[in-house]
């Protein structure tokens, strides 16, 4: 396969982060070098492994790949790793307690997005969630540093916080993949029919469906701020300004009235800093 993942892995890990123009790159500018180099390692990582999927290869073609994945992060931790990403892998690893298991259960997120493209309800999108970005939380947190065990449920809430903005903010782009992460259950319950996702029909319907949906994700935001400890808040700032940055998206999804048809709600690279900065004063100074 040309132009593989496994191939750009040979990119420096602090490129792949800038290329992607990610939200998570403004909450690692304020992190100490060693810290950064890593949290942009395990990024790049992620990002890779999240490309596989949404570059509409052959399901045969992104499954392959993403078992060369779960190969390499194997060698990271029993062997030596072939990619010079997989090498840098090993070097944090080496220098933070994250679990092999986190990486393979991002994996196994991603290929749930190869197998399954509709959910029929919240309970089954709730374990994708924790795939995709719960996991990455937790990878986060021990590089970031924390005493409380509650934190570790501070990760996963407020992975599973952003993963439900991303799906609100990106509803329009999915379905045009065939990819519905809105509750089946929950679309009927509203009466809002997938034919009408698919055509990116704006009613009522879909606005109580939204509704729904986005104050399930401030729950998550609330549920994650009441498991983070004081004694911890001040080491997870980096965590505390991407939270900022996706509640400001949840909050114009808001104000937008939940039209995330007519065009994709984002912010701006200014204020993307200004969060992050606010964000940053709270946890250090507050």
């Amino acid at each position: 396969m040309a132009n593989t993942t496994i191939e750009r892995a040979s990119q420096p890990a602090e490129l792949i982060t800038r290329q992607s123009k990610t939200n998570f790159y403004y909450s690692f500018l304020f992190l100490p070098k060693l810290k950064r180099e890593a949290i942009e390692t395990v990024y790049a990582f992620c990002r890779l492994v999240d490309d596989i999927v949404d570059e509409d290869l052959k399901v045969d073609n992104a499954q392959t790949e993403l078992e060369l994945w779960r190969i390499e992060i194997k060698q990271c931790f029993i062997g030596t790793p072939t990619t010079s990403l997989g090498k840098s892998l090993k070097e944090v690893i080496n220098h933070f307690p994250i679990k092999q298991e986190y990486f393979q259960d991002l994996i196994t997120g991603m290929e749930m997005d190869l197998n399954k493209c509709r959910y029929s309800s919240f309970a089954e999108l709730e374990k994708y969630c924790y795939h995709v970005a719960g996991v990455i939380g937790l990878m986060c947190i021990e590089i970031f540093g924390y005493k409380e065990a509650s934190t570790k449920e501070y990760a996963i809430n407020l992975g599973k916080a952003l993963q439900l903005v991303n799906i609100a903010r990106d509803l329009k782009e999915d379905a045009s993949r065939d990819r519905v992460y809105l509750p089946q259950d929950e679309m009927l319950r509203f009466g809002y029919s997938e034919q009408e996702l698919l055509n990116s029909t704006y009613n009522d319907k879909f606005i109580a469906l939204m509704l729904n949906h986005c104050q399930r994700a401030q729950s998550f935001f609330q549920k994650a701020q009441n498991s983070l400890n004081p004694n911890d808040r001040g080491g997870m700032f980096a965590a505390e300004i991407m939270g900022a940055i996706y509640h400001r998206i949840l909050e114009k999804i808001t104000t937008e009235s939940y039209n995330v048809f007519d065009k994709r709600i984002r912010l701006s690279s200014l204020e993307k800093a200004f969060v992050a900065l606010q964000a940053w004063a709270k946890c250090r100074y507050f």
